[in-house]
């Protein structure tokens, strides 16, 4: 079965994470670059998890930690427990990923990229992790040096193209060129792209 990718803000959104280790640390790393308000709730929760900014208590669950929460992350390495949490979730139709078992997952990590202002989740649904991690590391070598500030400069010429050109197969033309001098390297300027508008407007 494959996943959809959903993309949801989580700013802000309160996210419970059940465990203090390491497999529990990965995952509030993963996260953290989105600024949910996350709570890591064990009875040990490591020094590496500490020094993030996210709450810790350092006790076992409890069913009322799901009280007002938007998702959690189940990272115990006892089975009853994420058992327990996973059955909770999905009676309060709460979301939950338990790590290593994805029969009690009502959503997956992805092998994540967040570079340059690009994200991408790539998932083989449970089949190879080992391929989309090797997915992920091409595509993180792809938005590195050359290409890091492609999509700044075409996010600030978006909203001035799409103004002074009306239609909408016209506007994709000039995007896609614009994208194609990006990445030849040549040098972006505000003439380049108004000599690229006027081409546009003067096709039709």
């Amino acid at each position: 079965m494959a996943y959809f990718p959903f993309y949801i803000d989580i700013k802000d959104r309160k996210i419970l994470v059940v465990g203090g280790g390491k497999v529990a640390l990965r995952k509030v790393e993963k996260l953290l670059s989105f600024e949910p308000k996350i709570t890591v709730i064990a009875p040990f929760i490591c020094e590496e998890i500490r020094k993030l900014d996210v709450a810790v208590i350092e006790r076992k669950f409890i069913d009322s930690d799901l009280d007002n929460i938007f998702c959690a992350i189940s990272a115990t390495d006892d089975e009853g427990v994420n058992g327990h949490i996973f059955k909770l979730c999905s009676e309060k139709n709460i979301l939950v990923n338990t790590v290593d078992d994805k029969d009690k997952c009502g959503f997956i990590f992805p092998a994540l990229v967040n570079k340059n202002g690009i994200t991408a989740g790539i998932t083989s649904s449970g089949k190879s992790p080992v391929y989309a991690k090797y997915i992920r590391e091409r595509l993180e070598e792809l938005l590195d040096g050359d290409n890091a500030d492609i999509t700044e400069t075409l996010f600030k010429y978006r909203k001035h193209i799409k103004s002074e050109v009306r239609n909408e197969a016209d506007r994709k033309i000039v995007f896609e060129r614009l994208l194609a001098l990006c990445l030849s390297r040549d040098e972006i300027n505000d003439n380049l792209v108004s000599k690229l508008i006027e081409e546009a407007n003067n096709e039709n």
